[in-house]
């Protein structure tokens, strides 16, 4: 599958390994399979305490692509927490720095936007996006720094499609990553229009959910340490769904479908 394209000119893979909730030292076995396998992003975060055991699976890795992401009470220190971030992962740079959660309560992501983007510019982060970001988050920091976050990562899933961030994001050539993407797994995955698709398709409900993702052109970071979870997310990079596949899925949304916590008060 072709690279996205990001608006700062650099390329990022089209599905990538979660590593939330993997133990620090269950995450090197995990991202060593993975990285083995032939997943080519690998995604962390300060916060999910596992970035020594990533970078330990990530060690000697070229040509892949690496993000971690800045924690909500670090915004005000970003340069700092990064620099503690990197040397965890054992690198120089990461591909991708994202700003977990914007915490408007605070009021301090414009200014860890900036410092973000002295990040970017001295070379220890490739690219930098944000994490969780509302249109009106979006607008402010573009507004007050003239620069585009190349990714907003956010919860997505057939339940919860967030179809207008979307379409706000296509606008500003901002990718799509999106987190949870086959929905914490459960009753989605015995949804019976998926278990339909599945079957129709001899392949399995997860693996239909990410190929939804990919044809509607968002950027999927499943998490999985299990080598079956593994081989079987990343098999879905061959099947392509019907139109009608496709409808069938778009209309599992849901309003009150969201798992996680809302990014307007969030802290």
């Amino acid at each position: 599958m072709e690279d996205f394209q990001l608006n700062d000119g650099r390329a990022m893979p089209r599905l990538g390994l979660g590593t939330w909730q993997i133990p620090d030292d269950q995450a090197a076995g995990a991202v060593r399979r993975g990285l083995d396998m032939g997943y080519r992003l690998i995604d962390t975060a300060a916060i999910y305490h596992n970035e020594r055991g990533v970078g330990s699976g990530w060690a000697g890795q070229e040509g892949a692509f690496l993000t971690t992401k800045l924690w909500n009470d670090r915004q005000g220190d970003a340069a700092a927490a990064l620099d503690e971030s990197l040397a965890l992962l054992g690198v120089d740079a990461v591909d991708l720095y994202l700003m977990h959660w914007p915490v408007p309560a605070e009021d301090r992501y414009v200014g860890a936007w900036k410092a973000m983007l002295a990040l970017r510019d001295a070379g220890k982060a490739r690219s930098v996006g944000v994490s969780n970001f509302q249109p009106e988050h979006l607008d402010r920091i573009v507004r007050e720094t003239g620069e585009r976050p190349a990714v907003n990562q956010i919860e997505l899933h057939p339940r919860f499609q967030q179809r207008a961030l979307r379409e706000y994001h296509a606008g500003e050539g901002i990718v799509t990553q999106s987190w949870s993407p086959i929905g914490q797994g459960g009753d989605l995955l015995r949804d019976e229009a998926v278990v339909r698709i599945a079957d129709a398709h001899g392949r399995s409900a997860a693996q239909v959910i990410l190929a939804w993702h990919r044809q509607h052109d968002l950027c999927a970071i499943p998490k999985a340490a299990d080598p079956g979870h593994l081989s079987d997310n990343f098999a879905s990079l061959d099947l392509t769904l019907t139109g009608e596949d496709m409808a069938a899925i778009d209309a599992l949304d849901d309003p009150a479908g969201r798992i996680g916590p809302d990014p307007d008060n969030f802290s």
